[in-house]
């Protein structure tokens, strides 16, 4: 997939890689780019294609304007959410973001409503447009949240707010977004999308491949570990990089003032 003409068509995605970052574009703009019509699947492919390019260092998880993600597809209508069929999972998708060895930033540059803000909030980065609308609404549609959203809401921002988010369904701008601790930036929507790619871009160039991974899988696993356990696996992780060509490259590029040649090795 590093060669342009190797990149897959989608129904319901754009898919395009340059510099190292691939940008995953929710492309069903008459339905806002709610999550049908085969996205799942095609969503969990593109995120494992780009976990398998060792071409790609940075994944950006956006959609096509004026929308994010308005969740799922209610064309259905009332049967919407009362035909699940055999394959039902919560899941969200198959490939959850956090699963992947490179970091995945959403840029949310637009309203990401219920299963929209719920898989936003599997990725590992998080921008937000100041004026769009947040919420994981299921509980005002006669269900509840999914993708994983009772293990992350907790633990990213507190039981209280969590329960406030979950329990009423409320939505909310993207001020009160980052200020609860859903994302690090709040910006104009036309400016959520570049800034996401900035910081790709740094931590593609910048960034030692193996040393993001694995900081990436202590993160999240750092949930469901005690603080010596995060101690032991960080005193792991430095003894396996400083194996690597990629710890004495780091150095040497500092010490000589030129951008770093990783290669994973």
């Amino acid at each position: 997939m590093s060669d342009p003409g190797d990149l897959p068509t989608y129904r319901t995605l754009a898919l395009n890689v340059e510099r190292g970052v691939a940008t995953i574009t929710l492309n069903r703009p008459q339905q806002r780019n709610a999550v049908g019509d085969g996205m799942r699947e095609e969503l969990a492919e593109a995120y494992l294609r780009c976990d398998r390019d060792k071409a790609v260092r940075v994944v950006v998880l956006t959609g096509t304007p004026p929308a994010f993600c308005a969740g799922a597809d209610l064309s259905a209508g009332e049967r919407t959410f009362t035909e699940p069929g055999p394959t039902f999972s919560a899941a969200g998708i198959d490939v959850a973001a956090w699963t992947l060895s490179k970091p995945v930033i959403a840029a949310i540059n637009g309203h990401a409503i219920g299963l929209g803000l719920t898989l936003a909030l599997q990725c590992d980065i998080r921008y937000f447009a100041a004026d769009a609308r947040y919420g994981v609404v299921q509980v005002r549609r006669g269900m509840v949240g999914d993708a994983y959203s009772h293990w992350v809401l907790p633990r990213l921002v507190g039981l209280s707010n969590a329960a406030e988010i979950l329990l009423s369904g409320g939505t909310f701008d993207g001020y009160r977004a980052v200020a609860l601790g859903l994302g690090s930036r709040v910006l104009d929507a036309d400016d959520v999308l570049p800034a996401a790619l900035e910081t790709a871009n740094d931590i593609a160039e910048n960034a030692a491949p193996a040393s993001v991974a694995a900081s990436k899988r202590l993160l999240w696993d750092s949930f469901d570990l005690d603080r010596a356990a995060v101690g032991e696996r960080e005193t792991e992780i430095h003894l396996e990089l400083m194996g690597l060509d990629d710890a004495r490259e780091g150095v040497r590029a500092f010490q000589e003032g030129r951008p770093p040649k990783w290669t994973g090795d």
